[in-house]
């Protein structure tokens, strides 16, 4: 098998290739606001042998009664990795993920992405435009579930990725902090989710939204740069729970730095830090680096 272009892929390859028994699919629609419309918009349709990952249940942990770990916390690395193998995912398969950007919440996909890759599992990519660029392209649809047989899924955690409210706090001098929130979360003008409005003292803005074109496709590498302007820096990205930071850090991986200790998710993001109250919380801009 040609193997997999990580991080994205564009859909000609994945046509080319559905039918490889080494290729497995995962279908990362869904939306916040309707916990149930991802699960509906896959059974109305979807890319033929793509088993469906529900934010909530399998690419999510259970939530703290204290709200540390954040409102999406990282599943248990076992857990992750029986559910993968049940979905006919092993250590050598290559998995594409999608999501709908169409709808303005194209980051599950690059929740998938990352928690492979935090995994150990390399042949992992996003598909480039997601669910609307397969439509456009005529790629197949089917309305059947796949009956994959179960494969062994080995984790091999990358510690190295995760960043914890510790971290955050005794980050090195140099070291960037991204907000990828909306930049009304970011300010504190508004919090419709979370308990307590502001961003984490010294992160500056940079939206998750930035890393995707008006049609749903990822920016190239010199785009994404420019709008992360990070100097090169380190970088350690949030949000509010985790899930809409990974395209930042899939766009910093575009932009020539891998997942790593200079391109990290603090996994339990806002959620997690205002859940102890004497963690500082700053309001309004802060100074652009």
């Amino acid at each position: 098998m040609t193997p997999l272009p990580t991080p994205l892929v564009p859909t000609d390859w994945l046509m080319a290739h559905l039918h490889d028994p080494q290729v497995r699919v995962l279908d990362c629609r869904y939306a916040l606001s309707d916990p149930l419309l991802g699960r509906l918009a896959y059974l109305q349709g979807h890319i033929p042998g793509a088993t469906y990952a529900d934010l909530e249940t399998d690419l999510s942990g259970l939530v703290q009664a204290d709200g540390s770990g954040g409102r999406h916390p990282l599943p248990g690395p076992e857990a992750l990795a029986g559910w993968l193998g049940a979905a006919g995912i092993g250590n050598d398969t290559a998995v594409v993920c999608y999501d709908d950007p169409g709808t303005g919440q194209g980051f599950y996909a690059a929740r998938a992405w990352w928690l492979l890759r935090w995994l150990g599992h390399t042949q992992v990519a996003v598909l480039d435009g997601g669910w609307p660029a397969w439509v456009e392209a005529s790629g197949a649809v089917t309305l059947s579930e796949p009956e994959h047989s179960p494969v062994p899924f080995l984790p091999h955690v990358q510690a190295d990725l995760v960043a914890s409210a510790a971290d955050v706090r005794a980050r090195p001098a140099g070291t960037l902090l991204l907000d990828a929130r909306a930049p009304a979360r970011y300010r504190g003008d508004a919090e419709p989710i979370d308990a307590r409005a502001g961003h984490i003292p010294g992160a500056v803005n940079r939206e998750w939204s930035g890393a995707l074109d008006e049609r749903g496709y990822w920016r190239p590498a010199g785009e994404q740069e420019a709008r992360l302007a990070t100097g090169g820096q380190p970088t350690i990205t949030y949000c509010g729970s985790g899930v809409s930071a990974t395209p930042n850090l899939l766009a910093r991986e575009l932009a020539g730095v891998p997942l790593g200790p200079a391109n990290r998710l603090y996994a339990g993001s806002w959620s997690d830090w205002i859940s102890d109250p004497g963690r500082p919380v700053a309001t309004g801009e802060e100074r652009s680096r």
